[in-house]
């Protein structure tokens, strides 16, 4: 099965991130931060999405971003991505000067694996405005994956991106790179969906879920991922599998949250009032459901090893 070798090479060579009942956590993914063009995705929930990153930051939350932050291939350059969302990456970079912001990267910001771009692009930029080089993400390091660990358990998390089972996204994501950007990038423009993207093709989804599944079934380990773009959130007694969704929905950003011990999936979106008011709220799509409940059922099934059913997928 294409991935699965990967995905245990990087759950094994993953830096671990201690948690407990105290941690507040948050992870979202696939915001693909674009220039404001026409086809920067980002753009209509760029409200929704500051909202809820400046709840998070107020309420002392680790901001975790699992893949795909910035549309880096149908955007050549970071800086214009940077200068169309400034006020994003300030508050990004407030978590980071805290120690509350950790990155992984996906297959549109794969460039990030490369040392040179974060170091050069990442660390600081220059404001032309000011003439002055303003830091940013000084000293970032960009993961691949990421473990959370429990403490006084040793129970584990596995966060990825979830691309290292996509052949064409992953071994041949430079090709898929060059699609993107040369060819899907212009049809978009004339409603012409990207039958190569998870993101656009439902049987891409569900071979991707799939494997995935089969994954954390045979490691016995919770996953969370991105990538799909369609949020997943188990019950206990099914496989544990996560998917964070994304913050490109046509109406909404989502997001799991990690607090007090429980992980909850929900939704940022515009709302109205009776009154006619327009506000962004928060609400939940499934949970809250307490994590050590999904611990102690696989800790179980190592022993006992019953089967386990299929997982609940939203559509947004």
């Amino acid at each position: 099965m294409y991935g699965f070798n990967t995905l245990t090479k990087v759950f094994e060579s993953s830096e671990e991130i201690i948690f407990d009942d105290l941690t507040n956590i948050v992870l979202m993914s696939d915001c693909h931060r674009g220039d404001g063009t026409w086809n920067d995705n980002f753009a209509k929930n760029q409200r929704s999405y500051f909202t809820a990153l400046e709840h998070y930051y107020k309420n002392d939350y680790i901001y975790i971003e699992i893949g795909d932050g910035d549309e880096l291939w149908e955007v050549k350059e970071f800086q214009d991505i940077l200068n169309m969302h400034k006020d994003v990456f300030w508050l990004l970079s407030k978590f980071h000067k805290e120690g509350r912001f950790y990155c992984i990267y996906g297959n549109h910001d794969m460039i990030k694996k490369d040392k040179k771009f974060v170091e050069e692009n990442l660390y600081s930029y220059y404001d032309g405005r000011t003439k002055k080089t303003i830091s940013l993400f000084n000293n970032i390091k960009i993961h691949e994956g990421i473990i959370l660990k429990q403490r006084g358990t040793g129970n584990k998390i596995f966060l990825i991106h979830g691309h290292q089972v996509d052949f064409l996204n992953y071994t041949l994501w430079r090709l898929a790179k060059f699609l993107v950007r040369n060819l899907w990038r212009p049809l978009e423009s004339h409603g012409i969906r990207d039958k190569a993207s998870p993101a656009k093709n439902y049987k891409k989804k569900d071979i991707i879920d799939n494997k995935i599944t089969k994954w954390a079934n045979i490691k016995k380990h919770m996953i969370i991922t991105g990538h799909t773009h369609r949020p997943m959130f188990p019950d206990v007694g099914e496989v544990p599998y996560f998917n964070d969704g994304s913050c490109v929905h046509p109406r909404c950003i989502t997001a799991i949250e990690i607090e007090r011990g429980y992980i909850t999936l929900v939704k940022w979106g515009i709302e109205t009032k009776k009154d006619g008011t327009l506000f962004i709220g928060r609400d939940i799509i499934a949970g809250p459901r307490l994590i050590k409940e999904y611990f102690e059922f696989y800790n179980q099934k190592q022993r006992d090893d019953p089967p386990w059913v299929p997982i609940i997928k939203f559509e947004i």
